[in-house]
């Protein structure tokens, strides 16, 4: 939602318009900028990847101002802490080489809104130097900058708004009147951008990157004066829209991966890595500070890439693409049906994926935004898909994600899947050659069918519908809620399949955590042959990052 309350002082509330409009600005403009995307890869992705990482910022944004409310304070949030958030949402969302350009961007931003003297300086030189600021760390994070990109546009911009302070003499400019400034600077390097990469020149396209930021500095222009900025179609600019044969990273010899991980590691680690980086591929970007940094490169080895991370101090939500695969799926004519499926876990995303689903990674405590999902709903590339959220807490996400990708064309059922099992259990079922509400019912009857369990181990001492637990203790789920507790995990996986078995069934899907010994499929799948003569049982591991046990039960 945009607070569009009219013009702003340099403030907290203003931060928070401005990350309104940016993200509504790149919502619009997301699907164009795609269009023109060639550098430094053709993956058709530039604005998306902004897109989601400016939701990632807003969403940390309003977390700040509900911080507040939720802890019965009446104190307001203050400018610095509006813009921290408002970089640290970006730094651990920031999504691609434009991404993470931009989030570096709103860091030297934060690095001068946020320090002490903003509180008594002067709003339009400050704003002059926190654009500054922004362009000269971009620049540093960027392992070889290339003009006509982006970074071209941020600095143009800088320099754009510095002018107004060096021409208004003893008298400040306003913020409003620097941010005008750099609007219209950037806009005019971002013109300038085919004439300096030869790659934009032959596609007859401005940069992809500088376009989204063009859109952000228009954002901050407009929550500092009340003023929309006049429209400025990408498709109706000068250039006209690439070829769709411009060629993808394979054929251009480039790296065929692109690896982005969030690292906790020291400075002094990181630029080791940095070195290590540049060695291995191209497009290095390495962005953060204070311990927490987002790293991006790309690489024709991302083992090695990962590798080095781990060397370097602990990375975590490690995502590797491969440049052929996105290209040819974007190239390909639209499959009349996919299925998108939340998982949590390796190994049930490799099941889902050898049944044809496109899967969202679901990591304990990051639950996929609405924006991933219809990213994945894009990325499925067909006419009709069904979407598996996989839990009760994401149907929200899972049916605001379908209306999005309603108004983009495309036909979404949402399946309310409850547990990994329950979308196996429909994935099973799934016929891409019926007719879609057919497919649809089918395979909502099959995950409805199927009863779930899960084996969780309590981190502390709680009430539970089964008791009170202590830390350590096994807790036995069924249907979603504590059934038993137990103090060993064979024991009580054999109680809880007991219980669910009692009310009958006709086979029984195993999935085991990245700890668990085969000898508990064992010992359950014994259990079943025993009690349960005409039950069959299927057993899979879920790889890493799943719970230590589903049970499903059809």
């Amino acid at each position: 939602m945009a607070h569009e309350s009219g013009p702003h002082t340099l403030d907290a509330e203003a931060v928070r318009t401005w990350s309104s409009l940016a993200l509504a600005a790149l919502g619009r403009a997301r699907e164009d900028i795609d269009a023109i995307n060639v550098y430094p890869v053709a993956d058709a992705d530039t604005g998306t990847n902004l897109y989601l990482t400016a939701e990632s910022a807003d969403r940390a944004l309003a977390e700040t101002f509900a911080a507040p409310v939720t802890k019965g304070t009446t104190a307001p949030v203050s400018l610095a802490e509006a813009v921290r958030a408002y970089a640290h949402g970006a730094l651990i969302g920031a999504r691609g080489n434009s991404g993470t350009i931009l989030a570096q961007l709103l860091r030297g931003v934060a690095d001068v809104l946020g320090a002490e003297p903003s509180r008594t300086g002067a709003p339009g030189p400050l704003l002059a130097q926190a654009l500054t600021r922004a362009a000269e760390e971009a620049y540093r994070a960027v392992a070889h900058p290339v003009e006509g990109t982006m970074l071209s546009v941020a600095g143009a911009a800088a320099r754009a708004g510095s002018a107004v302070e060096a021409a208004a003499g003893t008298a400040a400019g306003t913020a409003v009147e620097v941010a005008r400034a750099a609007y219209d600077g950037a806009r005019a390097a971002l013109a300038e951008t085919p004439g300096q990469l030869a790659v934009l020149g032959r596609a007859g396209v401005v940069d992809a990157g500088g376009c989204g930021l063009v859109a952000v500095l228009g954002a901050l222009w407009q929550a500092l004066s009340g003023q929309a900025p006049a429209p400025e179609p990408v498709r109706g600019r000068a250039v006209p829209v690439p070829r769709t044969d411009e060629p993808c990273a394979e054929e251009q010899g480039g790296p065929a991966y692109e690896v982005v991980y969030l690292l906790e590691a020291t400075e002094e680690a990181v630029e080791t890595l940095r070195d290590g980086l540049d060695g291995l591929g191209d497009s290095l970007v390495v962005v953060g500070g204070d311990g927490l940094w987002n790293v991006h490169v790309h690489v024709d080895d991302p083992g090695a890439a990962v590798e080095a991370g781990v060397v370097a101090g602990r990375p975590y939500r490690i995502r590797i693409t491969h440049f052929g695969d996105e290209r040819r799926r974007a190239r390909a004519p639209r499959a009349q049906r996919a299925v998108v499926a939340v998982v949590a876990g390796e190994g049930l995303a490799g099941l889902c994926e050898e049944a044809g689903a496109t899967t969202v990674a679901a990591r304990p405590g990051e639950p996929p935004t609405t924006a991933e999902l219809v990213e994945a709903v894009h990325r499925a590339h067909a006419r009709e898909v069904v979407l598996l959220p996989g839990s009760a807490e994401l149907r929200t996400a899972a049916s605001a994600a379908a209306e999005r990708a309603r108004a983009d064309g495309v036909r979404v059922a949402v399946i309310p899947t409850r547990s990994a099992v329950q979308g196996l259990a429909a994935l099973a079922v799934h016929d891409p050659e019926g007719s879609f509400d057919e497919d649809v019912v089918a395979m909502t009857a099959a995950a409805g069918a199927t009863r779930y369990g899960e084996l969780a181990v309590a981190e502390r001492q709680s009430f539970t519908s089964a008791g009170i637990c202590q830390a350590g203790d096994v807790l036995g789920l069924i249907d979603g809620d504590v059934a038993l507790i137990g103090t060993e995990l064979a024991a009580t996986a054999e109680a809880v399949l007991e219980r669910m078995l009692g009310s009958g069934g006709e086979l029984v899907t195993l999935v085991l955590g990245p700890e668990v010994p085969d000898a508990l499929a064992g010992r359950l799948e014994t259990y079943v042959q025993h009690a349960h003569l005409a039950v069959d049982t299927v057993v899979y591991r879920g790889g890493r990052h799943s719970a230590p046990l589903l049970i499903g039960v059809e």
